[in-house]
């Protein structure tokens, strides 16, 4: 079992390790040159004999201490100038929508050479502090100006006195969804201390003075790591004085958003700089987005994620509900999460949206959380092809319906835990791993139990890449437990496959994305074929999409693939006849023989 003690130790050595050595991309970075620039520099101080490093593949490991002052000055004045941008960013944030890429880059130039896996906890718990401390700040402001408005019948207090006693009573906080923050955790507190050199020690401080005073919602939860940290108590003091700047003049709501923003947008970066570690906790946003749209969450259900990692499933739900103008918070949310440091970011990341929701600690394989739990809507993006211990559960477990997956492979464990977890009329859409769409013996038996049971309603084939830094091709499944339950039209013994392997914008070399018009485009296929009020006709596509019976797909051998079904697109008759093509590709051809 990982314990937070395990935590700190792995977390112990690791800071020891990066404060003793840089590799030539931190130091490029910290030093704003490329990679090869980097490089150099470091051979010619090798072959000067001032600086002590050894060479692994096209750079080098170099030992921090043994760098010139020169280069430490100037990463310095690197660093001085990221917290100056940042400042100034921060007196504009809400108006430029790039406000948090810029912000990154500004807080990642702060960073050095601190392992991503350390920053990430540093900068989203003070993310995390900045928001609960300005709640409070605002409930207290509001109190202030009921209390002492004489036209205010409700909250009215002549008594000055008096007046304080009820701006200073907790259950007027906590009554409204508000942490009640102590003096020694409010921001300003340590705002007043960020130039002092044991700031880490009060940031600790503050999070366990908030922890105490709502034990309920936070006990173990926020991240006090400030004074063991080797990041530079300066840096830490900028960040705070960083952070600072998002402030909008008691319109909570507006910062609420741009937090929550900055929030999720430093998850993805972390989850970036991580690479394949970082996909443990954060599915990409636009992915998210799809599996959300094509579900469609209304209010008073039960949304269920047993893989809930940083909780970008109940952002996006509340989201959704937000922008419809339903209430978001008639939904009730319930999450697991075997990593309790994620489960840590995942119950922040939640608080600064104003989410709230039952989350717990456990392996959903061995610990089910929530035996009783039958949700209206389960989304989710387990880990792919994990091994597990299949004589840790009991034969008469209800999860395992169709068959016992092999001990080399999970996917079919989750898939039968979200479909045992759906109320009656209940919808789960998630993310697999290709190899689930095709794999035969045991794991294919236990798909063609499944779709002999009419519960697979959609399956998308999604572009490879989509992930950060895994070029491992996904696909989003959708089940449902009844067809046709009336919300849509009757389904009954159909599947529509949509083949969005092509559909993509390139944002990285490493990276892809689906963007908005993307989405709209596979969501309206979806809800045109299940007959939505106000979508088009639905029409099978050549090479996108096609609705198929359930005698075609046994014929297939229950392989759920959707290029098998789809079929390759037409191409476009470009009005040249057959004759004319042909006669002008003969002549090319004889020019080169």
């Amino acid at each position: 079992m990982i314990t937070y003690n395990h935590y700190n130790s792995k977390l112990n050595f690791m800071q020891n390790y990066k404060e003793k050595y840089t590799t030539t991309i931190e130091l490029a970075k910290m030093l704003g040159i490329s990679r090869v620039a980097a490089a150099k520099k470091v051979k010619k101080l090798i072959e000067e004999g001032t600086v002590k490093a050894s060479e692994k593949g096209k750079g080098y490991i170099i030992e921090t201490g043994s760098l010139p002052d020169e280069i430490k000055n100037e990463i310095r004045r690197q660093q001085e100038e990221a917290a100056k941008k940042i400042t100034e960013l921060g007196k504009r944030a809400g108006h430029d929508l790039g406000f948090e890429k810029e912000l990154w880059k500004a807080a990642d130039k702060l960073r050095g050479s601190i392992d991503a896996s350390e920053y990430k906890h540093i900068v989203l718990g003070l993310l995390f502090l900045k928001y609960v401390s300005d709640s409070y700040y605002q409930r207290h402001w509001q109190l202030e100006q009921w209390t002492s408005d004489p036209k205010n019948n409700d909250y009215f207090i002549k008594d000055e006195q008096d007046r304080k006693i009820i701006i200073d009573d907790k259950d007027q906080y906590k009554s409204t969804g508000v942490f009640y923050i102590p003096k020694k955790s409010r921001w300003e507190n340590l705002r007043n201390h960020a130039m002092h050199h044991d700031i880490g020690k009060y940031i600790d401080e503050a999070m366990e003075a908030i922890e105490n005073e709502n034990p309920k919602e936070l006990k173990g939860v926020l991240p006090k790591i400030y004074t063991k940290t080797n990041l530079d108590s300066q840096i830490l003091g900028e960040l705070v004085n960083i952070f600072s700047k998002i402030k909008f003049d008691h319109d909570i709501d507006k910062e609420k958003d741009i937090l929550g923003r900055v929030y999720e947008y430093f998850l993805g970066q972390f989850a970036s700089a991580e690479g394949k570690r970082g996909g443990e906790f954060y599915t990409p946003r636009s992915i998210v987005r799809l599996l959300v749209e094509i579900l469609s969450p209304y209010e008073n259900a039960r949304i269920f994620d047993p893989a809930c990692g940083s909780g970008g499933m109940f952002v996006q739900s509340s989201e959704f509900l937000r922008t419809r103008q339903k209430d978001p918070t008639k939904i009730s949310f319930f999450g697991q999460e075997s990593n309790p440091t994620t489960l840590r970011l995942c119950k922040m990341n939640l608080a600064i949206r104003g989410i709230i929701g039952q989350m717990e600690w456990g392996n959903s394989y061995y610990e089910d959380k929530f035996p009783d739990l039958r949700a209206d809507f389960l989304l989710a993006n387990p880990p792919f092809n994990a091994d597990w211990e299949p004589g840790r559960l009991s034969d008469k477990d209800p999860r395992i319906k169709f068959g016992t997956p092999p001990g080399s492979n999970a996917n079919f464990l989750w898939i039968q835990h979200f479909i045992h977890h759906l109320a009656p009329n209940g919808m789960a859409g998630f993310v697999m791993a290709n190899g689930a769409l095709a794999v035969s013996g045991r794991e294919g038996e236990i798909r063609r139990k499944i779709i002999e049971e009419d519960l697979i309603d959609v399956i998308i084939a999604c572009p490879p890449k989509l992930f950060y830094n895994v070029a491992l091709p996904v696909s989003l499944w959708f089940a449902s437990k009844n067809k046709k339950n009336g919300r849509f039209r009757d389904r009954t013994g159909e599947v529509l496959f949509i083949d969005a392997r092509e559909i993509f914008e390139q944002i990285s070399r490493k990276q892809v994305t689906f963007t908005k018009e993307h989405i709209q485009k596979i969501a309206d296929t979806v809800r045109a074929w299940r007959g939505e009020a106000g979508a088009e006709e639905y029409k099978d596509i050549a090479g996108f999409c096609k609705a198929a019976e359930k005698e075609e797909i046994a014929k297939n051998g229950y392989v759920l693939t959707p290029g098998r079904y789809v079929g390759v697109a037409e191409e476009e008759d470009d009005g040249i006849p057959f004759k004319e093509k042909m006669d002008k590709l003969s002549g090319e051809l004889k020019e080169y023989f």
